[in-house]
C-alpha cells in the first residue's frame, strides 16, 4: 500500500470511530435533549471550526455558491435527512441503523441509471438486487408488522444519495469547504426556525407520542447536556475533516471500503453501551448490504467509471 493510501486509511478509521462515538452520544441525549438543539449547535460549532481549520490553514473562506438552489436543496437533504437518522438511533439498535444508511451506495449507483444515464450493467444490477434483500431482513416487513421507524435511516441513505449526486455535480465551481460550511450553517438555521415554529404553533413533547426526542424543548439549563452538545458537535466536525483529508490523500478505490469499520464499530457500542446483539437475519442483512456495497466499488475501480467510491459515507 502506498504511503499516501496508508495515511488515508488511518484517517478513514479515525474519523470513522469518531462518528461511531457522535451516534453513542446522541442516543444517549434521546432522554433529556432536544434532537433540534443539537442539530443546530453541531451546526454552529461545526461551522466555527471548519472556519478556523480553513483560516490557520491559508485556505480562502467563500460563503456563496455557484449553485444557489442546488445547494438549498442540499442543505435541506442534509437537515431532513440526518435529522431522521438521529431520531431513529432513539428507537433502534445502533448496528441496524448503521447498516441501514449503508445503502446509500445502491442508491447513489441506482440514481446514477435513471438520471445521469449512467450504464450500471448486470453485476451492480446484481449487487443493488442483493442490496436491497440485506434491507429486507433489517426491516423484516410483514401484513403483521411494520416497523416505520426502520425506514428512517433508510430515507437518508436516499437523502444522501441525491445530495452526493448534486455534490459531484457542483464540485468544479464549489470546494469540498463552501460545501460544508453550508451544511453545517443550514442545518443551524433551519433547526433555529423549526424550533422557533414549533413553539409558535405550541407542540411540545407531548403533543405526539413517543416524538419527544424531535419535538423537546431546548435545554439550556443543564450543563451536561449542553457539554455533551459540545462534544458532539466538536467530534463530529473533526470526523469530517479527517475524512476529506482522507480522500485528498489517498485513492478512493483503496480507501473507501474502510468505512465499513463504523458498522463494526456500532456492533461493539451496541453490545457494550446498549446490550445490543443483532438477531441472525438482521447478521445476514447487514453482510448482505455491506457486500453489496464493496462490490459495488470493486466494480467501480475495475472499470474505472466511479460512481460511490469518491465520496464519503458519513457527513
Amino acid at each position: 500500500m502506498a504511503p499516501d493510501d496508508f495515511r488515508g486509511v488511518l484517517f478513514i478509521l479515525a474519523g470513522m470511530f469518531l462518528f461511531s462515538f457522535q451516534d453513542v452520544l446522541i442516543r444517549e441525549l434521546s432522554d433529556d435533549g432536544s434532537l433540534l438543539q443539537i442539530i443546530s449547535m453541531r451546526g454552529v460549532l461545526g461551522a466555527v471550526i471548519i472556519l478556523l481549520f480553513m483560516k490557520f490553514t491559508g485556505r480562502k473562506i467563500h460563503f456563496g455558491s455557484s449553485y444557489p438552489w442546488l445547494a438549498l436543496t442540499r442543505v435541506v437533504l442534509f437537515f431532513t435527512g440526518f435529522l431522521c437518522f438521529y431520531f431513529a438511533l432513539s428507537w433502534m439498535p445502533l448496528a441496524e441503523a448503521t447498516s441501514l444508511f449503508f445503502a446509500s451506495p445502491l442508491f447513489i449507483t441506482l440514481l446514477s441509471k435513471y438520471f445521469q444515464k449512467v450504464e450500471i450493467g448486470i453485476y451492480r444490477t446484481g449487487a443493488i438486487i442483493v442490496g436491497f434483500a440485506g434491507v429486507l431482513c433489517i426491516v423484516k416487513p410483514s401484513p403483521e408488522r411494520m416497523n416505520l421507524i426502520s425506514l428512517l435511516p433508510l430515507f437518508t441513505a436516499l437523502t444522501y444519495a441525491i445530495s452526493m449526486l448534486i455534490a459531484r455535480h457542483t464540485k468544479e465551481k464549489d470546494s469540498i469547504f463552501q460545501q460544508m460550511i453550508h451544511l453545517y450553517l443550514g442545518s443551524a438555521m433551519l433547526g433555529i426556525f423549526t424550533s422557533g415554529l414549533l413553539i409558535s404553533l405550541g407542540v411540545n413533547e407531548t403533543s405526539l407520542e413517543n416524538a419527544g426526542y424531535l419535538l423537546r424543548a431546548w435545554n439550556i439549563s443543564n450543563i451536561t447536556v449542553i457539554m455533551i452538545i459540545v462534544i458532539v458537535a466538536a467530534i463530529g466536525s473533526v470526523g469530517m475533516l479527517l475524512l476529506t483529508s482522507a480522500y485528498r490523500l489517498g485513492a478512493p478505490p483503496v480507501i473507501a471500503p474502510f468505512e465499513y469499520s463504523l458498522l463494526i464499530l456500532a456492533v461493539l457500542w451496541g453490545y457494550l453501551f446498549f446490550g445490543e446483539i443483532p438477531d441472525y437475519v438482521s447478521i445476514i442483512g447487514m453482510a448482505l448490504i455491506v457486500g453489496s456495497s464493496l462490490f459495488i466499488f470493486i466494480r467501480e475501480s475495475i472499470r474505472n467509471k466511479p460512481l460511490t467510491i469518491k465520496t464519503s459515507l458519513r457527513t
